[in-house]
């Protein structure tokens, strides 16, 4: 993040702008509709800043700049067609420990204007950190579109209403669910309608008959890594929760999505390595809920495949918790369709295994026979340890040493690595992937050279080819 976004307060406060021509007369308007105190030096000054001058609504303080005009200012604004005054100010203005920002000199910045959507006192802005104002204006003329002229009236309501909540819900987490109940419901429809009176009604019927609720688990796959796909609904249960109980598969990118407030808790494994165990998780998972929390539990890919999911909401559904499942992308469904392997093909594979390649030392062993056969697809979670014992039995089996085989590694993430070549080379394959790795096994393999397109850079196009490695 190169800049922090901040709302600064600017009533009543001296802003300095060096400049009087249009672009200095943009800036003014904006700074005084968030009341600053505008002061101006200049040679001369715009029309429309002329007018505020002689209606004083502006200073027009000097026509020329001195350093000591900065001495009791907050910000500073540099807008001259003159670099090297330009110049001057901003390191002038450092000196002091002012911000500034010159115009359209975004390495002469230490603070930059973003594009605004507002909805007073509701207000958005957004930023390319001065590198694409183009596409920050093009973005903001979408949510222009998107956000109801009425979320303002909304706003100012909420906040007349905010003692009479507090007072009424001691929760932080209940007055947290009140909002969220009344800015999607009734009374936001009242207000959109207009019938500002009516949706005062409905909220003060809302806190009166409110009933704190009770707490409750939801289950949400995360997707292999790519944060775009995560569902629509596990991104709203996300942003909903109280606490967020991750694994370490969950990638950075998805946990950025998490409401930022709430609790986040680590309770991964790795392979060999169990740094906090199931039994653990479980009672976590239920301690929390029954102390009213919003929790999730979010795990990658897709929580009821290879995820241990089904035995966590046993331990919730015990405990008599309310629950809900958010599925997810699995992993062998997204790596494969980044690496372009579609998992099965009328010409090389009528049936698709997901077959986890870390199971219990007390469980049952692989039916290597079955999965030995040809014609179908072989996709392998938690693999890559296992890979000379698995290319072996199957060899061994009657899967032909020569069957096209892929390990794609950090599938459908920027990093993604896609390594190809034959059954008997599995292991030296699994030991140049990065972790997490899915194996693939079957004859779909060979359409990745053709299919690839995730990262894969053509003659005619500007993508970055993957890491891939073939070895066949």
């Amino acid at each position: 993040m190169d800049y922090l976004p901040i709302f600064a307060d600017l009533k009543q406060r001296p802003v300095l702008v060096v400049g009087g021509g249009e672009v200095a007369s943009r800036k003014i308007d904006l700074l005084r509709r968030a009341g600053a105190e505008i002061r101006i030096v200049a040679q001369t000054l715009h029309p429309e800043l002329l007018h505020l001058y002689h209606q004083q609504q502006v200073t027009w303080l000097a026509q020329v700049f001195e350093p000591q005009q900065l001495g009791d200012v907050f910000l500073v604004i540099a807008a001259t067609d003159d670099s090297a005054l330009n110049a001057v100010v901003f390191d002038e203005a450092n000196r002091r420990h002012r911000l500034v920002n010159v115009v359209d000199d975004q390495p002469k910045c230490s603070f930059i204007f973003p594009s605004i959507v507002d909805r007073s006192p509701l207000v958005v802005a957004i930023s390319s950190s001065g590198q694409a104002p183009v596409l920050a204006r093009l973005l903001r003329e979408k949510l222009e579109a998107l956000l109801p002229a009425s979320l303002g009236k909304m706003a100012d309501i909420a906040g007349s209403w905010r003692g009479r909540v507090k007072e009424h819900l001691s929760s932080m987490s209940e007055r947290r669910r009140f909002w969220e109940k009344a800015f999607g419901g009734r009374f936001a429809a009242e207000v959109e309608a207009g019938q500002w009176q009516q949706a005062e009604q409905t909220l003060a019927a809302s806190l009166t008959g409110h009933q704190q609720d009770g707490g409750q688990v939801t289950l949400v796959g995360a997707g292999p890594g790519d944060a775009g796909l995560l569902t629509l609904r596990g991104l709203q249960v996300m942003q909903q929760a109280d606490v967020v109980l991750y694994d370490h598969l969950v990638s950075d990118e998805i946990l950025d999505l998490v409401r930022r407030d709430a609790e986040r808790i680590c309770v991964g494994k790795r392979a060999g390595s169990h740094s906090v165990a199931q039994e653990e998780t479980n009672r976590m998972l239920v301690d929390l809920a029954q102390q009213g929390k919003r929790v999730v539990r979010l795990k990658g890919g897709d929580p009821f495949i290879f995820g241990r999911g089904g035995e966590e909401l046993q331990a919730v559904s015990a405990a008599g918790i309310p629950f809900q499942v958010v599925p997810g992308v699995t992993a062998a469904a997204g790596a494969t369709a980044y690496a372009g392997i579609p998992l099965t093909h009328r010409d090389y594979a009528q049936s698709v295994l997901f077959i986890t390649g870390h199971c219990r030392p007390d469980g049952d062993a692989l039916h290597w026979s079955t999965l030995a056969q040809g014609h179908q697809t072989l996709a392998i979670y938690m693999g890559a340890v296992k890979a000379a014992e698995i290319s072996q039995q199957l060899i061994a089996h009657g899967r032909a040493a020569e069957t096209p085989v892929a390990v794609i590694g950090r599938g459908t993430r920027a990093d993604q690595q896609v390594l190809t070549g034959t059954l008997q080379e599995l292991e030296q394959l699994a030991q140049q992937a990065p972790s997490p790795a899915l194996l693939v096994i079957g004859e779909v393999v060979t359409l990745h050279q053709q299919l690839a397109w995730f990262g894969h850079q053509l003659q005619t196009d500007g993508f970055q080819r993957p890491s891939v490695v073939n070895l066949a």
